[in-house]
């Protein structure tokens, strides 16, 4: 998405005044407590008459509009609006008392939305989904779902005074019109989210145009300033949703479990396991329908999930009251960047039963995923030092241990040895981010990404520049966000976020693969993923760069004064250098950097930048052509 604020509406699009939904929400958004829901709503689940009643009118149309812009990505703005208010008519009339008991009004709310969507005519594409049968109809419409960047065109930059002049006539009309174009391009994007995103973007257009007939102030600079405002909610949720997403998709639902479980054991530490084991189901299978791209579903997994968790505080954590007394659309974000829960008092330093108990190879052998799953249950809620990531090792490491040391024959002390390596473990990963910080600390932003640069071309040569610049940029984004941080919290900061980097990656691979090392690291363990990859060396399948005259080429834009230009351009440079080069060691960069640092100074300070630099350009590259073949 590349700007935030959308171009005029079409003319086709005004004619709809009157469909307008007056999205109330995006003002003082009330305690949401019933989204869509699914087949499941038969038994004992809201009906559509009982949802409106709930929602109300203006937040239940927006709803509606939102699904409707995910499910039909290619339908015209009036048209959605048009089956919005159809469903919330619908759904109004079976709010009313003698309506209730209405066939009509008790069936599955999948089947009441898809039934509205298969009644307009012309549907682009949908015709063949419309003639099935529930719930191959539903399936069916979740695989035309796309969210290829360039399925639909990014968002025109408009004149910022039209677009003031469109908020000033049509308000309500241009923040719908947002939700729509927000929605239909990010189908899978959690709705809420959506919602939240066109609360910033109205505020953002009230901020930005009320001082439009100052003749001194720059709208375009305004939208320039909160526009990113705007949008990170839909980069970050959109990240984070497709990381899960990617995780249960490669790895399966077990890794899932395993993940969430250690998660809100170290969230809710004072939880006992039945709880803890019950939240993690309700989320896993949240989850699943988010990432089938199922939203009726979706929404309605995560209002039961807040509510048992906002209903049960008393037993989870005393933490997260303030989260609950907030809207729905700011109560998931609120609890999952609230703190940890204090750990229980009486609660024991260690798990030794998990090793010595007599009985541990007959409860592993009889309920093996039970009994993992609590010790990883008992390991997390102790260490909130430790990440998730980290957390999911040792318990791989304790189930590893089991297989071994309940064979026949087992040596009696084969347990306690796992101790032993436990340790190493922890010591190894503390020491890799310690390390890694210390480096970050010695070197600042720019020249520890130039490691990171220097390390990952040489495992990853097929990326790109741009990709390579991108992914080591967010690597040392994150060595300043965690590195400031003691201890306690460096691992979970460190490892969590470098493990959505590492997803990207992976996603990026399973798009266009990029090595056989790359593919083993991103396929075989999702636990051991950041220790794997660190590990890779230089690819040894990659055929180097040759030397083109076009490989290395010396302007005098190298003589700009903008230090963000000119280091992403010496940092393409030792891409390129690295590619040709992979076997390079750091006593002949160091050589060429330097070479090539007094070359640009020497053509800087002359008259004749462009000059200097077609005459010592090619010589520099002589002379490194030498170094490197020394």
């Amino acid at each position: 998405m590349n700007q935030a604020y959308p171009k005029p509406l079409p003319k086709s699009d005004k004619m709809n005044c009157r469909r307008v939904i007056y999205v109330i929400l995006l003002v003082s958004l009330p305690i949401v407590k019933a989204l869509p829901g699914s087949n499941r709503d038969i038994e004992g689940k809201n009906s559509i008459g009982q949802r409106f009643l709930q929602l109300q009118k203006n937040n239940f149309k927006a709803m509606a509009l939102v699904m409707v812009a995910q499910y039909v990505q290619g339908g015209t703005f009036g048209r959605a609006v048009k089956m919005a208010e159809d469903l919330t008519d619908l759904a109004k009339r079976c709010a009313a008392t003698a309506a209730r008991d209405n066939p009509d009004c008790l069936k599955p709310l999948d089947k009441i939305f898809l039934d509205t969507v298969c009644q307009e005519e012309n549907l682009p594409g949908f015709t063949d989904c419309c003639a099935k049968k529930d719930p191959e109809r539903n399936d069916c419409f979740l695989v035309l779902k796309n969210s290829s960047r360039g399925f639909i065109s990014p968002f025109e930059r408009p004149n910022a005074e039209a677009a003031c002049k469109n908020h000033s006539q049509n308000q309500h009309l241009l923040t719908e019109h947002f939700i729509f174009e927000v929605a239909r391009r990010h189908p899978f994007l959690y709705a809420p989210t959506i919602l939240s995103v066109a609360i910033r973007y109205d505020e953002m257009m009230k901020n930005c145009c009320r001082s439009s007939e100052d003749l001194t102030y720059n709208l375009e600079e305004c939208f320039q300033r909160q526009a990113p405002k705007v949008v990170k909610p839909i980069k970050e949720d959109g990240l984070r949703q497709e990381h899960t997403c990617g995780i249960l998709h490669k790895f399966g639902e077990r890794t899932l479990k395993a993940l969430k479980l250690a998660q809100i054991s170290q969230k809710f530490p004072k939880a006992d396991f039945v709880t803890v084991s019950k939240l993690v189901m309700d989320v896993t299978n949240m989850h699943k329908d988010c990432c089938r791209g199922d939203m009726l579903d979706c929404m309605h997994d995560r209002e039961e999930l807040l509510r048992y968790v906002c209903t049960n505080q008393d037993i989870l954590s005393s933490k997260i009251k303030q989260c609950c007394e907030k809207p729905l659309l700011q109560r998931s974000e609120c609890i999952v960047n609230t703190e940890n829960n204090d750990k229980p008092a009486d609660l024991s330093p260690h798990v030794r039963e998990f090793i010595e108990d007599k009985g541990i190879c007959e409860r592993f052998a009889q309920e093996k995923d039970t009994h993992l799953a609590r010790f990883l249950y008992e390991y997390s809620r102790r260490h909130p030092e430790f990440s998730a990531q980290m957390l999911l090792r040792i318990g791989k490491g304790y189930e590893d241990l089991l297989h071994e040391c309940c064979k026949p024959g087992a040596p009696e002390d084969c347990c306690s040895r796992g101790e032993e390596k436990l340790k190493k473990h922890i010591y190894e990963t503390e020491s890799v981010m310690k390390t890694s910080c210390d480096i970050y600390r010695e070197k600042g932003d720019y020249y520890f990404q130039n490691e990171l640069l220097l390390s990952f071309t040489k495992k990853m040569p097929q990326l790109t520049s741009a990709e390579l610049i991108k992914f080591t940029k967010q690597m040392t984004t994150i060595g300043s966000k965690c590195c400031q941080l003691s201890l306690d919290k460096l691992l979970p900061c460190a490892e969590e976020k470098l493990d959505l980097v590492l997803g990207e990656i992976c996603r990026r691979h399973l798009r266009d693969p990029i090595n056989p090392g790359v593919c083993h690291c991103c396929s075989s363990s999702y636990a051991l993923r950041r220790p794997c990859i660190g590990k890779l060396e230089m690819d040894e399948h990659y055929v180097p760069l040759s030397l083109t005259p076009g490989l290395f080429t010396f302007h005098e834009d190298l003589c700009t004064t903008e230090e963000e230009k000119l280091q992403q351009k010496k940092q393409e440079m030792l891409i390129n250098l690295i590619k040709y080069k992979p076997q390079i060691t750091q006593e002949q960069l160091t050589a060429i950097t330097a070479a090539f640092t007094t070359m640009r100074e020497q053509c800087c300070r002359g008259g004749n930048p462009q000059a200097c630099f077609a005459k010592e350009g090619p010589e520099l590259i002589k002379r490194s052509e030498k170094m490197l073949s020394a």
